[in-house]
């Protein structure tokens, strides 16, 4: 699975690890969803392929909030993220956050919904997560929790089904 974020915030930029605020769930709702098997905070990034996962950005420039990003980054941004799940396919790319999903899919018009898209990009199925940034008032903890626990989910299903599609070794 790969997860992508916005961008880094001011904290991530200073510590130099992902979902880095002292407000930010995202490694809270990842354990609590049962898709790391014990509770990380940021400083555990790098141990994330351990339990599969990769995790980037659409845009690698760090700022305080989204505002000040520009459309050239997130249409450069949506480029490399497109080559990288293109070339490591994972099952699922998990966004975080709406935004993420706008700038990944900018002909798709309308409400986004949380959770699998018909969208893919290439084999890799979409799952729209929450944006986790305690500056996200538009989702309570729970229905975070709720989306991150349906991925866990989804991702399981995903496994099942590639593993009845694998040859035994």
């Amino acid at each position: 699975m790969l997860l992508v974020g916005i961008n880094p915030g001011v904290q991530s930029s200073l510590t130099g690890h992902h979902f880095a605020g002292p407000s930010n769930r995202f490694w809270r709702l990842l354990y609590e969803s049962g898709l790391v098997p014990e509770p990380i905070t940021h400083v555990d990034d790098r141990r994330l392929p351990q339990w599969g996962f990769g995790i980037t950005n659409i845009v690698s420039r760090p700022s305080p909030g989204i505002d000040t990003l520009r459309r050239e980054e997130f249409v450069e941004g949506r480029a490399t993220v497109v080559r990288k799940v293109l070339r490591y396919r994972p099952t699922i790319v998990a966004l975080v956050g709406v935004t993420v999903f706008r700038a990944l899919f900018p002909e798709r018009r309308g409400m986004v919904s949380l959770g699998l898209q018909r969208e893919r990009i290439g084999e890799s199925a979409i799952f729209v997560l929450p944006n986790p940034s305690g500056r996200n008032a538009h989702y309570s903890y729970p229905q975070m929790l709720g989306a991150f626990k349906e991925l866990g989910q989804v991702a399981g299903a995903c496994e099942r089904r590639r593993s009845q599609r694998s040859p035994p070794r």
